[in-house]
């Protein structure tokens, strides 16, 4: 097996629908899952220079992630495909070090 993260993007209000749809998502995935996540909150970008800018929870903000084990990049993106995701997923193959 291999180790994928998925990135999540987009935010909107959560909902009970919003609730349901993810808790069902999480347990359709059920033993796949390395670490589920938990979502981002308010955010900072430093850049090298130092230089802050606040990042603020919209459709374009990065807002959690979950690491999840699959045969290949094809199953990951089998199972990104059914997540709920607001905006979108980025989907990355895990290396080891």
């Amino acid at each position: 097996m291999k180790k994928f993260m998925f990135i999540y993007t987009g935010f909107v209000t959560p909902t009970e629908e919003i609730g349901k749809a993810w808790g069902d998502w999480f347990s359709s995935i059920g033993d796949k899952f390395v670490d589920t996540g938990n979502p981002f909150m308010s955010g900072m970008e430093i850049t090298a220079d130092g230089k802050e800018t606040d990042l603020p929870l919209d459709l374009q903000s990065i807002t959690g992630y979950s690491i999840i084990n699959a045969t290949d990049m094809d199953e990951a993106k089998a199972l990104a495909r059914t997540n709920p995701s607001i905006t979108s997923i980025r989907v990355y193959e895990m290396g080891a070090m």
